[in-house]
């Protein structure tokens, strides 16, 4: 594995644990001294965490772990998903195939197999992290519409950082995984009316998941 993705697993696996809390400096240098490696592949590998908005940069002040969200924050980013999400839905519906299908199938089977430990064990987290992106981006990729899927792409960051510092101890994958069947199901049936509408609930229920444990937020 090339260094700069090692790197990459190690910073992320420091964020999913705990280890760098929101809002905390990455210093290049720091980093360098700590992890006994040159500067080069943490760049690429901060650049790439940068790109999932887990991690940001800003001019003379360098790299930093993201900040929480607000209140407000959750709030819009809930509506932007309600109104892209169930529309790709809606698409993938009519454009399912078997392959497809099954490629769903094994992302809600890593999503409860994660269940039991996701909110205590780094790498059942991690599980329940990748299993639960790969299904919502499956789903945009099938849609076959560029301009929904490059929506959906602008969110992917926020949403990527919503799943990881939203967690506080609970990141109910059971229950994202029974959503994410519901959803499966509806579009293994064919009705695009039916998908969009379970696809609009469980971005709901996750929002609703969120909030009343986010006590810190700001409005």
């Amino acid at each position: 594995m090339p260094l700069a993705d090692r790197m990459y697993d190690v910073l992320l696996t420091q964020l999913m644990d705990g280890t760098r809390k929101p809002g905390e400096p990455l210093n290049i240098g720091a980093l360098s001294r700590e992890l006994e490696v040159s500067q080069t592949p943490l760049r690429e590998a901060l650049a790439r965490l940068e790109h999932s908005g887990l991690v940001q940069r800003e001019a003379l002040r360098g790299y930093f772990v993201a900040p929480t969200f607000t209140k407000r924050e959750m709030t819009k980013l809930a509506a932007a998903r309600e109104l892209i999400e169930p529309a790709i839905a809606a698409e993938s519906a009519l454009r399912r195939t078997p392959e497809f299908l099954a490629e769903l199938a094994l992302t809600i089977d890593e999503l409860a197999e994660s269940a039991t430990s996701a909110d205590t064990d780094a790498d059942a987290f991690r599980l329940y992290w990748t299993s639960d992106a790969r299904f919502h981006s499956l789903i945009a990729a099938q849609a076959d519409n560029p301009f929904l899927e490059s929506a959906f792409q602008a969110l992917s960051g926020p949403v990527q950082r919503f799943r990881l510092f939203m967690k506080a101890g609970h990141a109910h994958a059971g229950q994202a995984a029974a959503e994410h069947q519901r959803i499966l199901d509806a579009l293994a049936s064919g009705d695009p009316t039916t998908a969009s509408k379970e696809m609009l609930s469980h971005v709901r229920a996750s929002a609703e998941r969120a909030l009343p444990e986010h006590t810190g937020a700001k409005p």
